[in-house]
């Protein structure tokens, strides 16, 4: 599975899956989720809330640049590297 992102401990990876709606994994530490790209809602899994909310915040920025990787990976093509939180 593709990383396309790392800050704050924090690492975003993506594939297509056409079982949920457009999301990308996080795992920090021992800590896995799958959040939606559209609200931020968690589809699966657990963080701890600082996690979360930095990944939330992550995507909002990032919404568009996430939805096109999506695409891209529906497509079977190379996944672009979104930059972190600063």
């Amino acid at each position: 599975m593709p990383t396309i992102s790392k800050f704050y401990g924090l690492i975003i990876r993506m594939y297509f899956d056409d079982k949920h709606m457009p999301h990308f994994h996080v795992r920090y530490a021992e800590y896995r989720a799958l959040i939606a790209v559209q609200d931020g809602g968690l589809i699966a899994g657990r963080l701890p809330q600082r996690a979360y909310r930095l990944a939330v915040e992550w995507a909002e920025l990032h919404r568009a640049e996430l939805l096109e990787n999506w695409e891209r990976a529906r497509r079977q093509e190379i996944l672009e590297w979104i930059d972190g939180l600063e």
